[in-house]
């Protein structure tokens, strides 16, 4: 008790010093403002260079004049001479300031600046005596001034719920963050490029829908108020994309965000980025083909190699990616061949053996499901095709010929992650309605997951479409993986969070 009554004056102190830094810094914007030099009044300022380029580039650079822009991470005023070290998208760079060289009163505003203010600079490369590579002002503009106090330069901003929420603060404070978002950006870039040269065409489809379909997952519900119908936020992009196979546009992808009312965890937002592209004329080996070369391709070109780092391990993507049917992995982790399992009974039988939670309504296909999650995602570190899922799970996808319990369909995990899920997609609308009839069963008996049946949709297949390879991509996941971040949070600008409220 004794030591929370010493910490409160203690806390009180600092908070009081904290509002009265705060304060100086409005009267400094005020001072200037009178001294008609307003920093807002200015609209924009010639940016020539960034930091990193005149660092790479300083045999060319050096003794150029160049201009600058960024915001102040450090500052010591010495005198007549003064440092400051000005952080931009690129990095960031020391500048010298001296009252010779920009004017006694361009150098008495510049010793007022604060570390967080938004300044450009106009000078010359050089080098100072220590080595490092500067640029010498003979002009300074405050462009901007923060009116906020940033965190501690040398400890950073650490306390996550603060990062996540003021990514904008998380973005300033740490470079690694920023390099993350740039790589981010440029993994959907080449991701782009890829297909474009594959021959696909990126296309857009509603967010706002009355069926909310192509995957197990609860939506989001909304009111569409101009015309009083209830209405949902996609779940999945899947239905809509296939709509455009039937009209003859033969390979398709979209990426963009879909919406699922579900927990958050390290791999799981509500809202995430899904990339979801269709073939004509294709099957799942097809789109086996296409991911391992697409992986391939944009950790190349994005990390300069296909064996990256992820936490302890280095995932090979250069090697041929293993390929298991479901039945052959849960034969390899844990000896049952679901093959010899003879019906749903025989299945949970063996369910309750293994101490693996069902529900009353689950089949033979369904158990083999949980197996599958229970005993071996875990141990699919290096990238591995998971092929031919049972037809319980798979209400989208066409059966095997030889096998009918059973569809063509594969997830490629890493890590012990889904990286994406594809199929040969079910083209035939008798069987497909079928599978919806199944589903709206499971969704009457309690599955808050299951499909309903999209007439539009059914029309669609009804009119034809083509044998066709889909499948669907978490970016949010390729992201973590050639980032090396452990969770989604990490590579989501503005995930979501609860409310402070």
């Amino acid at each position: 008790m004794a030591e929370q009554q010493n910490n409160q004056p203690q806390n009180g102190k600092q908070e009081q010093d904290i509002n009265q830094l705060l304060k100086v810094r409005r009267e400094k914007l005020a001072a200037l403002q009178e001294a008609g030099k307003d920093p807002f009044q200015l609209t924009k300022y010639d940016v020539t260079a960034h930091s990193r380029d005149i660092k790479e580039n300083y045999d060319q650079m050096e003794g150029q004049t160049v201009s600058i822009a960024g915001r102040i991470m450090q500052k010591r005023v010495m005198g007549k001479a003064s440092f400051c070290n000005v952080q931009d998208l690129k990095g960031n760079i020391q500048c010298y300031v001296a009252r010779d060289d920009i004017g006694e009163e361009s150098y008495a505003d510049f010793k007022k600046y604060d570390v967080g203010d938004i300044v450009g600079v106009v000078g010359k490369v050089f080098t100072t005596k220590t080595g490092e590579i500067s640029v010498h002002a003979s002009e300074v503009t405050l462009l901007s001034k923060s009116l906020q106090i940033l965190p501690e330069k040398y400890h950073g901003l650490t306390n996550t719920d603060i990062r996540y929420r003021q990514r904008y603060t998380d973005l300033i404070m740490n470079e690694e963050v920023r390099e993350t978002f740039v790589k981010r950006s440029k993994i959907i870039s080449s991701i782009r490029r890829f297909l474009d040269d594959q021959g696909f065409m990126e296309v857009e489809t509603p967010m706002l829908v009355s069926n909310a379909g192509g995957a197990a997952a609860r939506p989001f519900e909304t009111h569409y108020n101009a015309l009083d119908e209830d209405v949902k936020l996609r779940i999945s992009l899947e239905l809509y994309l296939k709509r455009l196979i039937v009209g003859g546009l033969e390979r398709v992808y979209e990426i963009g965000r879909v919406f699922r009312n579900e927990g958050l965890d390290t791999r799981h937002n509500p809202e995430f980025t899904l990339m979801e592209l269709y073939q004509a004329y294709t099957d799942y080996n097809g789109m086996m083909d296409l991911t391992e070369n697409m992986f391939r391709h944009v950790a190349q070109e994005v990390c300069g190699t296909t064996t990256v780092p992820y936490g302890e391990y280095m995932i090979d993507l250069g090697k041929p990616f293993e390929r298991l049917t479901m039945i052959d992995a849960v034969k390899k982790y844990t000896g049952i061949d679901f093959d010899e399992v003879q019906g749903t009974a025989a299945a949970k039988k063996l369910a309750d053996e293994k101490d693996v939670h069902y529900e009353e309504r689950h089949t033979k296909g369904d158990i083999l499901n949980l197996f599958f999650e229970e005993f071996v995602e875990e141990h699919l570190v290096q990238p591995t095709f998971i092929m031919d899922h049972p037809v319980e799970i798979s209400p989208l996808t066409k059966r095997k010929p030889d096998k009918p319990d059973y569809v063509e369909r594969f997830e490629l995990f890493i890590t012990g992650r889904e990286m994406c899920n594809a199929y040969s997609e079910l083209n035939d609308p008798i069987d497909q309605r079928e599978r919806f009839k199944a589903q709206e069963a499971a969704l009457a008996a309690g599955d808050e997951e299951a499909n309903t049946t999209d007439e539009d949709f059914m029309n669609a297949l009804e009119i034809g479409m083509p044998p066709t390879g889909g499948i669907g991509y978490g970016i949010d996941r390729l992201v973590m993986l050639l980032t090396n971040s452990p969770a989604i949070r990490d590579v989501l600008l503005f995930p979501t969070m609860k409310s402070l409220s």
